[in-house]
């Protein structure tokens, strides 16, 4: 049943902003003056970027000066294709329609040296009658030390647009295959341009965001680190991005406000991940948004804390709900060791994962470990009849499932066979890679798009961990609380995680107000049951967060608190990374 506290539908803010120090602007009038005042002539940016529409605003602005502006795209010093292609090859995975490599080209690669000193040898020739601006990812390569502008654009935006045939992967003829499309992005496009993005952004001196075709607000390079600075000391939440699945449910869409009602379910919300959430800044009723790695970029070390050296420029944590309400379970499934995830993927970590249950209703069920009976081999010829024939498998002949309980957190370390049922609201808190999931039995259903969802009983047989069945399960995957009392009115709930999860979680459950210390690492939270809390930082920021709303205390925060603004008790889940006691 739902909890007490809540009602039908209740506050969640899907636009979350952060203040601005400094201004945003949205006047390309006074965009041009502050690139003709600072001699910027490069206008370097993200894939996707319609650079058509800002470079035909920029353009007119320079006719009103009665100033001659010519413009040159960067993609004229790009390599033929099919040498770029060729780089590329070996980081996509081949026929596999899911998984490829991240590549640890740069950007650089892309081009051809030559056209570039050619460009390069415009820009040093330009005159004053005629106001040289190159554009496009890369057009940094063309100044290495003078100042540049930045086009961004939201990676959920991004996606809209490959999927509505707006664009397609970088320098690359669009591709009609969506999946081919994501693949390259992950693997590939968004690693180097990511990897550009840091290199430069010290010479940043205006960066602005391209998702809307009417407006371009924009923001001083020193006003944006000003305000990433102040974040990296206080708080932040990203923008949640909601994603429809086969298996998807009806919560969020009965229970979030603003949440778009013509989506057919939801089965994911992605509430704090670095590789696709972005963080949206806002002054004066203009709002920007930025990406989420680049906060990191810049303030890892106030970030992290005493995580930053192993993690680097990584956020360890990611929290996403998963919602089966009146939907359908998830596969069965499991993740990758450490070292496959390092060898076959390229990541530094794996994804280790937990379910914490916010809400369930009638049966709910955790698929969870094998039954103390399993047989390897014949599970695994089973699974390929199924595969071969369509035909439907008892699964808990072998998978182990238990009835799910709210506030219950179920550990998922790598190669743990697993899955929601149906009924769940599930929150969960893992390791940040989110693409590797090992399907092993997807109920013979076909997914959103009418096709097989693809399956993956190789890879998962290559990392499925067998000694995890029977009552090892129960006694090792099932997180056993341990309750401290603070004080009258609030107690602390350690919910131990895995020997192989380097993260913990823990819950606070409060009438009042409770103070915490951060102790070197940050903090990322989630109310799940109460009305709403505010955040008060040791710094004097305040920000009052809702039921279901992520957030996040920085290590450099150092001290906050957190005040229960509803009638019933309050209880916040926390996780951060185990390298310190907290």
């Amino acid at each position: 049943m739902y909890s007490n506290t809540q009602t039908t539908s209740f506050q969640y803010d899907i636009l979350p902003t952060f203040p601005v120090q400094g201004k945003l602007s949205n006047s390309y009038h006074e965009l041009v003056d502050h690139l003709i005042q600072n001699h910027i002539h490069c206008i370097d940016g993200f894939v996707g970027v319609n650079w058509e529409t800002p470079m035909q605003h920029i353009q007119q602005e320079f006719v009103k000066r009665g100033l001659t502006a010519r413009f040159v795209s960067i993609e004229t010093a790009l390599l033929p294709e099919a040498a770029i292609e060729e780089k590329v090859a070996p980081y996509l995975g081949g026929n596999d329609p899911l998984f490829g490599k991240k590549t640890p080209l740069e950007l650089i690669a892309y081009f051809d040296t030559v056209k570039l000193a050619t460009l390069r040898g415009m820009l040093n020739q330009a005159t004053d009658n005629e106001y040289l601006i190159f554009y496009g990812p890369g057009a940094a390569f063309l100044d290495v030390s003078g100042q540049v502008m930045y086009i961004d654009l939201p990676k959920n935006i991004l996606i809209q647009r490959m999927r509505a045939g707006l664009a397609g992967n970088l320098a690359c003829a669009k591709q009609t295959d969506q999946k081919e499309l994501y693949k390259r992005y992950y693997f590939v496009d968004w690693e180097l341009l990511n990897r550009h993005k840091r290199m430069i952004l010290s010479r940043v001196e205006i960066l602005a965001d391209q998702q809307s075709a009417e407006n371009l607000p924009w923001i001083l390079g020193n006003d944006l680190k000003a305000t990433l600075h102040v974040m990296s000391k206080n708080y932040f939440r990203v923008r949640p991005t909601f994603e429809p699945g086969v298996w998807g449910g009806q919560w969020m869409k009965e229970h979030l406000t603003g949440i778009d009602q013509q989506v057919k379910n939801y089965a994911w919300s992605f509430e704090m991940i670095v590789p696709e959430n972005g963080i949206l800044l806002e002054n004066n009723g203009q709002v920007l948004e930025i990406s989420f790695d680049q906060l990191m970029f810049q303030e890892s070390s106030n970030v992290l804390g005493a995580a930053q050296p192993r993690f680097g420029v990584e956020f360890p944590i990611r929290f996403n709900f998963l919602d089966t309400f009146d939907g359908g379970n998830l596969s069965i499934q499991c993740h990758p060791s450490p070292s496959y995830a390092k060898a076959e993927f390229g990541e530094n970590f794996t994804q280790d994962e937990s379910y914490y249950i916010v809400d369930r209703k009638g049966d709910a069920q955790v698929y969870l470990g094998f039954q103390d009976d399993i047989d390897a081999e014949n599970f695994r010829a089973v699974l390929e009849q199924s595969f071969h024939t369509g035909e439907p498998i008892a699964i808990d002949r072998y998978v182990q499932k238990f009835e799910s309980q709210k506030h219950q957190l179920y550990l998922i370390p790598h190669g743990t066979v697993h899955s929601s049922g149906t009924n769940n609201l599930v929150l969960e808190i893992s390791a940040t890679p989110y693409n590797y999931t090992f399907k092993m039995y997807d109920w013979v259903r076909p997914d959103l798009d009418g096709k097989p969802r693809p399956l993956n009983i190789d890879r998962a047989f290559a990392n499925l961990n067998f000694n995890r069945k029977g009552d090892v399960v129960k006694d090792t995957l099932l997180s056993q609380p341990k309750v401290y009392t603070l004080d009258d009115q609030t107690s602390k709930v350690h919910l131990p995680t895995h020997e192989d999860h380097f993260y913990d979680v823990y819950r606070y459950e409060f009438m009042d107000e409770v103070k915490i210390e951060t102790k070197g690492q940050c903090h990322i939270m989630m109310l799940v049951e109460g009305e709403a809390v505010e955040l008060t930082t040791a710094n004097g920021m305040k920000k009052i967060f809702h039921y279901a709303e992520t957030f996040a205390v920085p290590a450099a925060a150092k001290s906050y608190s957190l005040r229960n603004l509803g009638t019933a008790r309050a209880k916040v889940i926390q996780s951060f990374v185990k390298d310190h006691k907290c």
